[in-house]
C-alpha cells in the first residue's frame, strides 16, 4: 500500500491561510493570515475592508493605485486592513491572548494573468503589532510558494542591530498603469 502524503504543521497552517486568502476583497493582494497557539487555530483575518464599509471593488478602484502610491508606504491611504491586522483584531474581539503564538500568512499579487507570488512579509507596522501582541514565530511564503518562517527575536535583533524603517524589502505590487485598468476592468 503506497503511503499518502501528509503535510507537516507549517503547510498544513499555511494552506488553511490560503483558503482564508480567498476572502480578501483588496484589488492589489489576496492575504490570508490564522493565529495558532498550543496547536490550535486562536483567530483568523483576511485583507480587506473595515466591517460594514465598502472596498476597492465595491468603489470600482484602488486610491493607492490611482494615487501611484509606491508599495510598502503611506498605509493610511489604503481602504484595506492588513490580513494580520485582522487577525490580531479578531484574536482580541474575542479575548484570546496571543503569548508564544505563530502567524501564518499567505499572499499573492493579484495581476491580470492570475495570482503570482510575491514574498509574504508583514509591514513594519504589522511587525510591530505582532511582536507587542505576543506572537513570537511568523510563517509565510517566498516568490515560488515555498513556506518560509521567521522568530520574530530575530526581528527584533535586526532593529537593534540596524534600523526598523529598512525599506530593502518591499513589496513587488506596484502595477502599471495599463495592469491597473486591466485589473478594474476583470474584476
Amino acid at each position: 500500500m503506497t503511503e499518502k502524503y501528509r503535510p507537516n504543521k507549517d503547510e498544513y497552517y499555511w494552506n488553511i491561510a490560503k483558503e482564508t486568502a480567498q476572502r480578501s476583497n483588496c484589488m492589489a493582494t489576496k492575504v490570508g493570515a490564522i493565529i495558532v497557539k498550543d496547536d490550535q487555530i486562536v483567530s483568523t483575518g483576511y485583507n480587506g475592508a473595515p466591517r460594514g464599509t465598502k472596498d476597492c471593488f465595491e468603489r470600482g478602484g484602488c486610491l493607492r493605485r490611482e494615487l501611484n502610491v509606491p508599495s510598502g508606504t503611506q498605509y493610511e491611504i489604503c481602504r484595506s486592513v492588513h490580513a494580520e491586522q485582522n487577525a490580531i483584531i479578531n484574536a482580541a474581539r474575542a479575548g484570546v491572548a496571543l503569548l508564544g503564538a505563530t502567524l501564518f500568512m499567505y499572499l499573492v499579487k493579484r495581476t491580470p494573468n492570475g495570482d503570482k507570488f510575491v514574498t509574504s512579509a508583514p509591514c513594519f507596522i504589522c511587525r510591530k503589532m505582532m511582536i507587542n501582541a505576543g506572537i513570537t514565530r511568523f510563517v509565510g511564503n517566498d516568490n515560488d510558494g515555498k513556506i518560509t518562517s521567521k522568530n520574530m527575536d530575530e526581528w527584533i535583533k535586526e532593529w537593534n542591530e540596524g534600523d526598523l524603517f529598512d525599506s530593502s524589502k518591499s513589496y513587488d505590487s506596484k502595477y502599471t498603469k495599463e495592469e491597473f485598468e486591466a485589473m478594474k476592468k476583470k474584476d
